[in-house]
């Protein structure tokens, strides 16, 4: 059975509000807004897709025990990978984060993500 939906949609609903940090993030500064909704679970531990709003800010991300694929729709962010060299990822852009990626994500302008995560 496939399950389809729109991901800039679901940015018209009301979404699920929260603050970021652990154990998704570790905010590195001013605290971070986050909106996120959820539509797709599997039915096995491991995989969730959905959509994901922050406003600007820096964080560290550690994803020791799962990975992720993103598809930016709206604004910008620099993601710097531990030893690495910046990268700006912006609407349009897709980033791929390995299991055992680790480096920080400075959001400089509101951004708006379609994600898949997966588990290891």
């Amino acid at each position: 059975m496939s399950q389809t939906f729109w991901p800039a949609a679901l940015f018209e609903e009301n979404l699920e509000e929260s603050l970021l940090g652990q154990p998704s993030a570790e905010v590195l500064g001013e605290e971070i807004r986050v909106r996120s909704s959820v539509p797709f679970i599997s039915a096995e531990p491991g995989i969730r897709s959905g959509v994901w709003e922050a406003s600007p800010g820096l964080s560290r991300w550690e994803f020791v025990d799962r990975g992720e694929v993103i598809h930016v729709l709206e604004g910008r962010m620099v993601i710097t990978e531990d030893g690495g060299d910046p990268v700006t990822v912006e609407a349009g852009s897709a980033a791929f984060f390995p299991i055992g990626w680790k480096g920080t994500w400075e959001i400089q302008e509101r951004i708006r993500k379609f994600f898949v995560v997966f588990a290891a």
